[in-house]
């Protein structure tokens, strides 16, 4: 009876042992973009607890993922001809992020194998870019480093290892940029904590960047009013050219 009761209670403790839950937050929900608008400073944090709100018991490593809204993006490759730069081939990824940033208390390959890398898209070595139609694998696989390395030149394409804080096993934070060329919409923020290769809880939140003032006002009309938009713009180009030709003349 003893030696039951004793499995039991093993049972009965290894039963109330669950998997964590995170409960994240963002220093900004919205971003504006005005006029000098140059870049911001996300940060990104959180709490590791219990389904019941207390310290989670166990050592979970954090990676944080923060992407912006898809979009289509063409890839024109350069070729040299007769030493001159022109475009050559071409591919079209039909949701390629437009701003994709991770953050990571560790490198993701100590965290977890490639398999569970690629289903969560940890890191821009598992980022999935569609192309539109077929495609060579070597040829896709060449225009997607393609794609990535310039992206990542704009800062729209980051990759940080350790950038994650973890204090106590309870608390996190990680500081992401958005640099000056950012696109609005909506950004996602995911997080994941990680314990023993696999992805043990998740969470979501979420940032929105928006235009305003002047900016919003002309993006509206360049979206809502094209022709109306296109025809202020040559009236605006001309009067600036008749304006700068009258001062040169004077002087």
């Amino acid at each position: 009876m003893a030696r039951i009761a004793a499995l039991l209670l093993v049972l009965v403790l290894c039963g109330g042992a669950r998997d964590p839950i995170l409960v994240p937050e963002i220093s900004q929900h919205e971003i504006q973009v005005r006029q000098g608008f140059t870049g911001a400073d996300l940060l990104l944090f959180g709490a590791i607890l219990t389904p019941e709100g207390a310290r989670a018991a166990g050592d979970y490593d954090i990676v944080v993922l923060l992407e912006g809204p898809a979009r289509s993006i063409v890839v024109r490759e350069k070729k040299q001809v007769a030493g001159i730069w022109i475009n050559a081939s071409s591919t079209e990824f039909r949701s390629a992020p437009s701003f994709y940033a991770l953050a990571s208390s560790r490198p993701i390959a100590d965290l977890v194998d490639g398999k569970t890398a690629a289903i969560y898209e940890m890191g821009l070595k598992w980022l999935q870019l569609s192309p539109v139609g077929v495609i060579d694998p070597s040829e896709q696989k060449r225009f997607s480093d393609g794609l990535v390395d310039l992206m990542r030149r704009q800062s729209l394409y980051q990759e940080s290892e350790h950038a994650v804080k973890i204090s106590g096993q309870v608390l996190y934070q990680a500081r992401i940029a958005l640099p000056s060329s950012v696109q609005t919409g909506t950004y996602t923020a995911e997080t994941f904590a990680v314990s023993n290769g696999r992805v043990v809880a998740s969470a979501i939140s979420r940032v929105t960047v928006r235009k305003e003032g002047f900016e919003r006002l002309v993006a509206y009309n360049a979206q809502a009013n094209g022709f109306l938009y296109g025809l202020f713009a040559v009236v605006v180009s001309i009067s600036m050219g008749w304006i700068a030709g009258r001062l040169f003349a004077l002087i």
